[in-house]
């Protein structure tokens, strides 16, 4: 990694893990973009992008947003050399290979440098998410999304570990200290 950006990272984890947050802290940390994909879409919506538009349509019904759409709205910001050229954290995609694979071609020669896999028990995202009182987090609905993890997200672990980007972090504790693992395994993983 050269010392003119930050890290290109990911942070993958079930719904609950803490991602935002520690995505969040992350970015402000190495002064770069926090891409959170729930505000893609509403940014890319509010901007009148027709991507954007149709992700709007799925959230609105509570519905997960199908690949295609996900990876158009991902591929319309990082046209943006701006957004990206200082490094960048991930939050919320890729939830499946195949958006895996996509980032990886729309990052070209500009490749990933780490994904972090935040491992949190789902008896304690179960109870993170029950908490929230968002719209969406009924208990039926938590476990609909942990269910589609498990199918579709958790793959990733494999895919990621195989290309030899993968660190996973214990997710459970108070939000400053796993913040320091997320460092720890950072800087152990990059040099600067």
């Amino acid at each position: 990694m050269n010392s003119t950006r930050g890290p290109r990272l990911v942070l993958i984890g079930k719904q609950g893990a803490g991602k935002g947050t520690q995505a969040k802290r992350i970015a402000e940390r190495f002064h770069m973009q926090h891409l959170s994909t729930g505000q893609l879409f509403r940014d890319s919506a509010a901007a009148g992008i027709d991507a954007g538009l149709k992700a709007k349509k799925f959230m609105d019904r509570g519905d997960f947003v199908p690949d295609e759409i996900v990876i158009d709205v991902v591929e319309e910001r990082f046209a943006n050399p701006k957004e990206v050229e200082h490094g960048f954290v991930l939050d919320g995609f890729p939830r499946t290979e195949t958006q895996a694979v996509e980032l990886d071609r729309i990052l070209g020669s500009r490749t990933l440098d780490l994904v972090l896999n935040m491992e949190v028990p789902t008896e304690i995202v179960m109870a993170r998410l029950a908490s929230r009182k968002r719209e969406d987090d009924t208990e039926e609905g938590i476990r609909r999304r942990l269910e589609l993890y498990e199918t579709e997200t958790k793959p990733l672990v494999d895919f990621y570990d195989c290309l030899g980007l993968l660190v996973t972090v214990n997710g459970v504790g108070e939000e400053d200290e796993i913040f320091g693992r997320m460092l720890a395994a950072i800087e152990t993983r990059l040099t600067y």
